[in-house]
């Protein structure tokens, strides 16, 4: 894979023992930003990410193209002695291992980070797993549907009346992917400032639910202050008011977020209610707590009367903040996104196919896609070569035996 050297994690080798999407996702985080990503598949299928959601004419699915970029493949059967000892000798190599598997997989077949504590002192070890290393829950299949549940999330999404909503998005693996990522940077920068002849490393315990919960923002303590319980509110904001989701007349929705004291006089001017945005009731946010009902319904009638272009093209000339509710068609048509840059060309059967960008935005040292994502296995001889110094008959002997 061709360098790319100012980039801020070139030079950082990582060793990706996950599946699915919350160790890939972090590894691709951190390959998009220079790091080498050796991606350890199971010979045959590879990653069950390669054949989810829609697929291309190949029966490789365009998730793929996106999670699997800038990655080495490389396949090994850890079910074999011979597998787990490659890949004994492959962490042993690198400067950071992920990886997602059941809390104690890894101990079991003798590659958990006490293993190498003494061989790879400096190493990072990432574990991404439902609900952490330790506690009674630790070996519960961690699936984000009910990590999201457990950590808080599904109560407070959806509306009052109806059963719990999820997102059409596994958003607590994603959001575990970020928390591996930013644990991998602490520990890089951590070891970096040792003043230790031996730069340390460290173990990295990243669980989908605590990264949720750590989206939970003030439930916690406003339940330990006063008891109350944060429930789920439909597309408003419990406790700051106006902001909210409104029809209008063409049948789309339109976001609009009229909560501060001045954008709120100045939202219902525009909506022609001058007697609400001059009612001393209602100068204040705990005061449009009060009367929450009476607001949305007025911004209602108003919105209703019109188109969602009209009504966000009014709203932005009173410098009210809204904005149009999108789809990744919307998305892709728009220009502000398009300035942005959030879209890169990948080679595929088509000739190209565009992936989203990762963020943030470095201007001196950016990420980037420097690779496609690769074929199974594609470059198993490569990083058996150049890692472990293995030549080609040793490599063939050990595709004859289908450890690779």
């Amino acid at each position: 894979m061709e360098k790319t050297d100012n980039r801020p994690l070139a030079g950082i080798k990582v060793l990706e023992l996950g599946q699915l999407i919350a160790g890939p996702q972090a590894a691709c985080v951190l390959g998009y930003f220079g790091a080498e990503i050796i991606k350890v598949e199971p010979p045959g299928g590879g990653d069950p990410i390669r054949r989810w959601r829609l697929l291309d004419e190949t029966g490789t699915s365009y998730w793929w193209q996106s999670i699997g970029r800038n990655k080495k493949s490389v396949t090994i059967n850890l079910k074999s002695d011979a597998g787990r000892d490659i890949v004994r000798q492959l962490i042993n190599s690198v400067d950071v291992v992920i990886e997602n598997f059941r809390p104690g997989t890894l101990e079991k077949w003798g590659l958990g980070p006490e293993t190498f504590e003494a061989s790879n002192p400096s190493l990072i070890f990432t574990r991404v797993s439902g609900y952490g290393q330790t506690g009674p829950l630790a070996a519960r299949p961690g699936y984000a549907s009910a990590c999201e549940a457990f950590g808080g999330f599904r109560h407070v999404n959806g509306f009052a009346d109806r059963p719990p909503v999820r997102p059409n998005l596994s958003l607590g693996d994603t959001l575990a992917a970020m928390h591996a990522v930013i644990g991998v940077l602490l520990a890089l920068v951590g070891r970096e400032r040792s003043a230790a002849d031996v730069k340390p490393g460290q173990v990295v315990d990243v669980s989908i639910f605590e990264s949720v919960f750590n989206m939970m923002e003030a439930v916690v303590p406003e339940y330990s202050g006063t008891g109350q319980v944060r429930e789920p509110s439909g597309s408003t904001l419990t406790g700051i008011v106006p902001t909210n989701t409104y029809l209008c007349k063409d049948g789309k929705y339109v976001v609009i977020g009229g909560n501060g004291d001045s954008i709120y006089k100045r939202l219902m001017r525009t909506a022609g209610r001058d007697d609400l945005a001059d009612d001393d009731r209602m100068a204040d946010n705990a005061g449009r707590v009060i009367h929450e009902s009476t607001i949305d319904r007025a911004i209602c009638q108003w919105t209703e009367q019109h188109n969602a272009s009209v009504v966000l093209q009014l709203l932005e000339q009173s410098d009210v903040p809204c904005g149009p509710i999108y789809s990744v068609a919307d998305m892709m048509a728009d220009p502000h996104y398009r300035s942005r840059e959030l879209f890169e060309p990948v080679a595929h059967l088509q000739g190209s196919l565009e992936i989203p960008a990762i963020h943030p935005r470095l201007n001196a040292t950016p990420g980037q896609t420097v690779e496609a994502a690769p074929a199974l296995g594609a470059h198993t001889g490569e990083v058996l070569r150049d890692l472990l110094h293995l030549d080609n008959p040793a490599i063939e002997a050990l595709r004859s035996k289908k450890v690779v």
